[in-house]
C-alpha cells in the first residue's frame, strides 16, 4: 500500500462500531480502521495528531503482547499503525458519509490525524488460495460463556440467568431492538454439540450485531438495528445452496432446512477444531456456571455428558481469557475505588502502574500471575483490574470463520493453514478462524460498566423476565418444530 498514492475511490465502506469506523480497498485484501469521535467536537478534535497514534499504537500492542498471548497468536492479526495524506482521509470521509445508517452518525470520523490501523480484510477472496468458489466467511460476537461466582454478586439472579438474556430485555423496553434474541452465550460456549446448534441457530434467526455472513467480501447477511423487518434468511439460502448442493444429483433437491443444518454443523465443527485434549474451563463447571435459566434449551435433550471444548479451539481460549474476570464488576469496584483514590493522592503513579499502558511484557506478567488473594496494596488492586479490563476485552470479541469449499482432488498440503472439516455429511471444507476487536477497555470505564450492569439486573427483575409491551412478537422459527426434531437427530456426536 503506497500511501502517497492513496485514493478515496479505491476505498468503500466496510462497518464501524462505537469507538472506530473501517474502510476497505476495493482490490486488495486490505482494511483500513478509523476513530471516531463525538460529532459536536467535529470542528475541535479531541486529541492531537500524536495522541490518536499513540491510541492505536496502544491497540496493536495491547493486541499482539497480551492477547496474543493469552488467546493463542494463530488467532490473532494486530494490525500496523499508518500515517495517511490529510486530503485522502477528509476525501474519504466525505465519499462514505451517505453509507454509513443514521444511528451511527452521531459520531465522526477522525479526519485530523491521518492515523489508521491498517489489517487484512478476513473477508476478501484475494487472502486466501482461489478456487471457483468465493470464500464463505461467518462473523460471530459470542458475549461472555460465564456466569459469575455467586460469593461476589449482591443479586442472586446474577447466578442463574446470564448477563447476554439479561442484557436483550434491556435492549428492547429501551427500543435498541424491536424483539429479543434467543441465543444464550453459554450454549455456544459449552462444548456440547447439540448446545452449540441450537445457539447458533438462534444466532441465524435474530443475528442482531451478533453474527454476520460475507460472500467473496460482501456482507450477504445481517439485521440492521431497529429494523421491523426479519433478516431474509431466503436471500442467504440462495448465497449457501452452491456450497452445500455443489454438483451431486442426489443433492440437487436439498430442502432449506438441510442446506442450514448443514451449514450449522459445519460452523460448529469448525468452532470446535482444535488440536489439544477436551476439557472443562476451570471453576465453570463443577459450580454449575454453564446453564443459563433463561435458556430456551432443554437440559434433559442433552443425550450424553458434555466433553468440554477441545483445548486449543477458539472458544476455550476465549473462555479461558473471559475467566480472568473472578469478581464480577460488584465484587471489582471496591478494587476499581482503591486505585482512583490512590492516583488522587499521588497522579504521577499512574504510569508506574501501567493504568494506560504501555501493554508489554511486565503488563502480561501482572495479568499472569496476580494473587487470587487481596493484600490491601494498590499493586494488588491494579492486578484485579488489568485482569478484569482484559476479560472484558475477551467477553466482547469478535470470531471470524473463513469456509473455503475442498475440491476432491485438492491435497491436504495445499491448504496447510487451513483446518480440513471431514466429520460431516456435505462436501469438505477447509477452515480458518481469526479473534477481532481487541481493543483494549479503559480504566476509566468501569463506573460506567457498574452502573449498566445495575441497570440491567434492576430491569430484569422488575419486568421478571417478561418482555415490555409493544415488542415485536418473535419471527416464526426458522425451522419449524418438526424440523427441530429431526435437527437434533442430526447432530448426535459421534
Amino acid at each position: 500500500m503506497e500511501v502517497d498514492k492513496m485514493d478515496e475511490n479505491d476505498w468503500k465502506y466496510h462497518g464501524e462500531g462505537n469507538k472506530s469506523l473501517v474502510v476497505c480497498h476495493v482490490q486488495f485484501p486490505r482494511v483500513l480502521r478509523l476513530l471516531k469521535y463525538p460529532a459536536a467536537d467535529s470542528e475541535n478534535p479531541p486529541q492531537t495528531a500524536e495522541q490518536a497514534f499513540r491510541q492505536i499504537q496502544n491497540m496493536v500492542d495491547f493486541s499482539s503482547k497480551v492477547m496474543s498471548n493469552l488467546l493463542g497468536d494463530k488467532f490473532i492479526h494486530s494490525g500496523e499503525v499508518v500515517k495517511l495524506p490529510l486530503e485522502f482521509v477528509r476525501q474519504l470521509s466525505i465519499k462514505i458519509q451517505q453509507q454509513r445508517p443514521a444511528w451511527r452518525c452521531d459520531k465522526v470520523m477522525d479526519i485530523y490525524s491521518g492515523c489508521a490501523l491498517c489489517l487484512p480484510n478476513l473477508t476478501s477472496p484475494a487472502l486466501h488460495q482461489a478456487t471457483l468458489t468465493p470464500p464463505l466467511c461467518i462473523e460471530i460476537k459470542p458475549k461472555c460463556g460465564f456466569l459469575p461466582s455467586p460469593k461476589h454478586v449482591s443479586k442472586d439472579i446474577k447466578a442463574r440467568v446470564c448477563r447476554y438474556c439479561m442484557h436483550q430485555h434491556f435492549k428492547v423496553a429501551g427500543g435498541k431492538w424491536k424483539r429479543r434474541s434467543l441465543y444464550c452465550p453459554l450454549d455456544l460456549f459449552s462444548g456440547n454439540q447439540q448446545r452449540m446448534t441450537f445457539a447458533v441457530r438462534h444466532l441465524l434467526e435474530e443475528p442482531q450485531n451478533n453474527f454476520k455472513v460475507f460472500k467473496g467480501g460482501q456482507c450477504v447477511y445481517s439485521c440492521k438495528e431497529s429494523s421491523d423487518d426479519p433478516p431474509d434468511v431466503n436471500a442467504l439460502l440462495h448465497h449457501l445452496r452452491p456450497y452445500f448442493q455443489g454438483n451431486n444429483r442426489s443433492s440437487s433437491h436439498m430442502t432449506n432446512k438441510a442446506i442450514l443444518n448443514d451449514f450449522i454443523q459445519v460452523l460448529v465443527n469448525a468452532l470446535l477444531s482444535g488440536r489439544g485434549d477436551e476439557g472443562a474451563v476451570t471453576d465453570r463447571q463443577e459450580e454449575g456456571r454453564s446453564f443459563c435459566e433463561a435458556s430456551l434449551f432443554n437440559r434433559e435433550r442433552v443425550s450424553h455428558a458434555s466433553r468440554g471444548l477441545p483445548a486449543d479451539s477458539v472458544l476455550f481460549r476465549i473462555l479461558q481469557t473471559q475467566m480472568l474476570d473472578t469478581l464480577d464488576i460488584e465484587g471489582l469496584f471496591p478494587l476499581y475505588r482503591r486505585v482512583e483514590q490512590h492516583l488522587q493522592d499521588f497522579p504521577k503513579e499512574r504510569s508506574r502502574l501501567q493504568v494506560d499502558g504501555p501493554y508489554n511484557e511486565a503488563f502480561l506478567e501482572k495479568v499472569q500471575k496476580c494473587r487470587m488473594e487481596d493484600d490491601g496494596s494498590v499493586e494488588s488492586a491494579v492486578a484485579k483490574v488489568h485482569q478484569y479490563c482484559v476479560a472484558m476485552t475477551a467477553k466482547d470479541c469478535s470470531i471470524m470463520v473463513v469456509l473455503l469449499p475442498r475440491e476432491e482432488e485438492e491435497e491436504d498440503e495445499g491448504l496447510s493453514p487451513l483446518r480440513r472439516l471431514r466429520d460431516f455429511r456435505p462436501s469438505p471444507f477447509s477452515s480458518s478462524v481469526s479473534i477481532l476487536d481487541l481493543d483494549p477497555k479503559p480504566f476509566d470505564s468501569i463506573p460506567r460498566q457498574l452502573r449498566l450492569d445495575q441497570k440491567i439486573v434492576s430491569c430484569y427483575l422488575r419486568t421478571g423476565g417478561a418482555l415490555p409491551k409493544g415488542s415485536r412478537p418473535q419471527h416464526p422459527s426458522i425451522l419449524s418444530a418438526a424440523d427441530r426434531e429431526e435437527c437434533t437427530l442430526l447432530f448426535h456426536p459421534m
